[in-house]
C-alpha cells in the first residue's frame, strides 16, 4: 500500500504539501529507498508500528516511494479475508496517528498533480485443497496451465470492472504513461510497466500481482474482483498473451478513458455480474452514478482560473 504525508490541509481549495520532518524542513525531490528520508518521521511511524502491533496487523518493510513524502508499507501474505480487514484498519491506524503528529496522511489515488499516484498492489496465489500446494506450480515445480489461465482472466476482465479498482474521479488521474501506474493488462517476468507482474520467486512463492488497484479502493470489493477475474478464466480455460519483456508504456491505453465509460463496462459484464452477484453491480454502479453526478455538479478553481475571463 502506498500513501503520502501531507502538511494539515484544511482549506481544499489550497494545494497539498509535504509535512515538515524532524529536522524542521519539508521535504524536497525524488527520494525512492532513502532511508533517511523514513527517519524524517521516525517519530510517525514509531507510534504506527506499536498500534498495528496492538491490533495483530501484520505489517512488513515500509520505504519511501518515489513522490515527496510518498511511502509504501506492505503486508505478509495471507488469507484474502483477513488482509482485506487488515488493510480497512491500516488506513484508519496511519490516519489517525499522523493527526497526533500534525500531520494528513492520504489514501487517495492521485493527491497532487505533480506527484504520482498511490497503488494497492495486490499478489495473489492459489492454494490447491487437496495438495496445499502452490496451484500455480505443476509437480515438477513449472508453471501450470491453471497459472496461465489465471493470468488471461485478469487480462480479460479486468478492464471490464475498473469502476472495483479505480472506484473515484481521482482514479483515473493516476493511470497514465511514465508515472508508475500501468497502463494496460499486459504481463511479464518482473516487468514493472505493466498491469500484471509475475515477481521472480521460488515456485512455491510463484503469484500474479495485479498492479491495477489504487490504494483508494475499497480492499474488500477489490480482492474479491481480482479474485473474480482469475477465476474466470480458470473455468474458461482463456489464454494469455506472450508475456512481455519490453516497456508497456509503448502500448495502447487499455482502460476505460473515464469513470462514466467504466460504469457502462462493468454494468454489461455479465460473467462478472454472475460471480459477484447481479444485485451487488446493480447497486454498486448506480451508486457511482450517483457520484460522478455530483462531481460534475462542481465548478472546479482550475475552470475559475481558466475560463472564467478567458471565454
Amino acid at each position: 500500500m502506498e500513501f503520502y504525508l501531507l502538511s494539515p490541509n484544511p482549506d481544499p481549495d489550497v494545494p497539498l504539501s509535504a509535512p515538515v520532518g524532524r529536522t524542521g524542513r519539508a521535504e524536497f525531490g525524488r527520494r525512492s529507498y532513502a532511508i533517511d528520508a523514513v527517519n524524517e518521521f521516525d517519530p510517525l511511524f514509531e507510534d504506527i508500528y506499536d498500534y498495528c502491533h496492538a491490533q495483530n496487523l501484520e505489517v512488513d518493510t515500509l520505504i519511501h516511494e518515489i513522490g515527496t513524502a510518498q511511502m509504501e508499507i506492505n503486508f505478509l501474505h495471507g488469507n484474502p479475508l483477513d488482509l482485506a480487514d487488515q488493510v480497512f484498519l491500516f488506513k484508519r491506524t496511519v490516519r489517525e496517528a499522523a493527526f497526533r503528529h500534525n500531520m494528513y496522511a492520504t489514501f487517495m489515488a492521485k493527491p497532487m498533480e505533480n506527484e504520482p499516484g498511490s497503488a494497492m498492489h495486490i499478489h495473489q496465489s492459489l492454494i490447491c485443497k487437496e495438495t496445499g500446494r502452490n496451484a500455480f506450480c505443476n509437480a515438477d515445480d513449472s508453471p501450470s496451465d491453471v497459472f496461465f489461465q489465471f493470468i488471461a482472466g485478469l487480462q480479460r476482465f479486468v478492464p471490464q470492472c475498473m469502476p472495483l479498482f479505480a472506484p473515484y474521479v481521482n482514479s483515473f488521474r493516476r493511470l497514465s504513461r511514465y508515472t508508475a501506474a500501468p497502463t494496460n493488462v499486459e504481463w511479464g517476468y518482473d516487468n514493472r510497466t505493466v498491469g500484471l507482474r509475475v515477481p521472480h520467486s521460488s515456485p512455491a512463492a510463484r503469484r500474479v500481482e495485479n498492479r491495477v488497484p489504487g490504494v483508494d479502493v475499497n480492499p474488500y470489493i477489490a480482492m474479491a474482483a481480482t479474485l473474480a477475474c482469475g477465476y474466470l478464466g480458470i473455468v474458461n480455460k482463456l489464454k494469455p498473451s506472450e508475456p512481455r519483456q519490453t516497456d508497456a508504456y509503448e502500448l495502447p491505453y487499455q482502460f476505460p478513458n473515464s469513470s462514466e465509460e467504466a460504469l457502462i463496462k462493468l454494468a454489461e459484464c455479465k460473467e462478472i455480474a454472475d460471480v459477484l452477484g447481479p444485485r451487488f453491480v446493480t447497486m454498486y454502479v448506480g451508486m457511482k452514478e450517483k457520484e460522478s453526478a455530483e462531481y460534475f455538479r462542481v465548478i472546479s478553481p482550475w475552470e475559475r482560473k481558466f475560463l472564467l475571463l478567458h471565454v
